[in-house]
């Protein structure tokens, strides 16, 4: 493991150094955006309600001192503040925290804002330049954007479940909530798009809308010109992908499953060698690409007959010797036992005296001049840097203990 300690990290400068992040909202699209923002260096100030706090905060099986683990995760690299954005202080306080912002990322269902009075046009009011990235299930306008959308749900309409499983049996999900992950790389994208437009065409803000939905949607490859062209609807294919062979998963010998993907014809002809096997690169039946999706079945049970005779690393080495793609299928302790992972840094172990230690995730991508970096864990309270941040902001000790009084922060 890589190791890490607040105090040490908290200087590093990243590419997005300077630029200041609100994050509004709960749960994982929205505040995963901002961890990824927050992770290349964004001053990323996550606001929560001094009533309720985010409920993420209690989400994953590990704790550590009574916390969240999965939360120090997300919420790296953040400040914390309360703001009741209901009350007139409140709103007050939040305003003057946008005039210092560069980009506001909100999570809310649409109209949220705009019913707290805080809507895009109010807050251009305050600052011209602020990008505005609002993550929601079904997007700001059409005819369903006021319902709720989860990624299970966004998943469901946007596709991406009907193509998952197997053939006749139910679309199941993926193990985790894809569609808010995808949703918060898409917002990532459109924020740094709109940094980039500000800078280079006149200093103004702009809102970048993002649908759960669309983030999945556009997942969809070649789904959509096939239906449109002759109309046919792809559906689950199990463990392969129709027409692309071979591409699966092979069952070892000793228990174990085993990718290989050696669809190009190049590769497939060194797969034919690995296998002991050369007369099949010149099978009429797997020839090139097409005649190999043609004769998909007849191939994966030649591969898996092969495969099953064989200990899943005497597999791996015959792979590997010949240039095969090919991995077993890991779990997380395979993976971190993988030396690639720890060479790429992407086990950090972050220790501060609030949590102890916490293992990360590391960051991802990796930029050779200007890297991301971990400088610390999640604030573990609530409004743990109200007096920091909003301090900064001009309002006193004073108003800032008898806010906190009246729960306004």
């Amino acid at each position: 493991m890589t190791s890490v300690t607040d105090s040490s990290a908290k200087s590093s400068a990243g590419p997005l150094d300077g630029v200041r992040v609100v994050e509004l909202g709960a749960l994982i699209a929205g505040p995963f955006a901002g961890r990824m923002l927050a992770d290349f260096g964004a001053d990323v100030i996550k606001v929560e309600s001094p009533i309720s706090a985010d409920p993420f905060r209690e989400w994953g099986r590990a704790r550590q001192n009574g916390k969240a683990l999965w939360w120090a995760v997300q919420a790296r690299n953040k400040k914390a503040v309360t703001l009741d954005l209901k009350s007139d202080d409140g709103k007050r306080a939040f305003e003057s925290l946008i005039e210092t912002a560069d980009v506001l990322i909100e999570n809310f269902r649409p109209g949220t804002l705009e019913r707290l009075g805080l809507a895009p046009e109010r807050l251009h009011e305050l600052n011209r330049g602020l990008v505005i990235a609002r993550v929601s299930g079904y997007g700001q306008s059409g005819p369903k954007s006021a319902l709720p959308g989860y990624a299970a749900i966004a998943e469901a309409v946007g596709g991406l479940r009907h193509l998952n499983g197997f053939p006749g049996g139910p679309p199941p999900r993926t193990g985790i909530s894809l569609g808010d992950s995808l949703g918060a790389l898409f917002a990532v994208q459109g924020i740094l798009m709109a940094l980039h437009a500000r800078g280079a065409q006149g200093g103004r803000g702009q809102v970048v809308d993002v649908s759960l939905v669309e983030s999945c949607f556009a997942l969809l490859e070649s789904a959509l010109p096939d239906y449109a062209a002759n109309g046919h609807v792809p559906g689950p294919n199990g463990t392969s992908l129709e027409g692309i062979a071979p591409s699966n998963i092979y069952h070892s010998a000793d228990d174990k499953w085993v990718v290989i993907a050696a669809n190009q014809d190049t590769v497939f002809k060194r797969l034919c060698d690995a296998m002991g096997m050369s007369e099949l690169a010149i099978d009429e039946r797997f020839r090139d690409h097409v005649a190999r999706g043609s004769n998909q079945k007849v191939l994966d049970e030649l591969i898996g007959e092969w495969a099953g005779a064989l200990p899943a690393a005497e597999i791996l080495d015959h792979l590997d010797s010949e240039g095969v793609p090919n991995s077993l299928v890991n779990t997380i302790a395979d993976i971190v036992e993988d030396e690639h992972f720890r060479e790429r840094e992407m086990f950090l172990d972050v220790v501060d005296h609030e949590w102890g230690s916490v293992t990360h995730p590391g960051v991802v991508p990796k930029l050779s001049n200007s890297p991301g970096n971990v400088r610390w864990n999640g604030p573990s309270a609530p409004g743990q840097d109200n007096a920091e941040v909003l301090g900064a902001l001009g309002f006193t000790e004073q108003t800032l203990a008898e806010w906190a009084e009246r729960k306004v922060i």
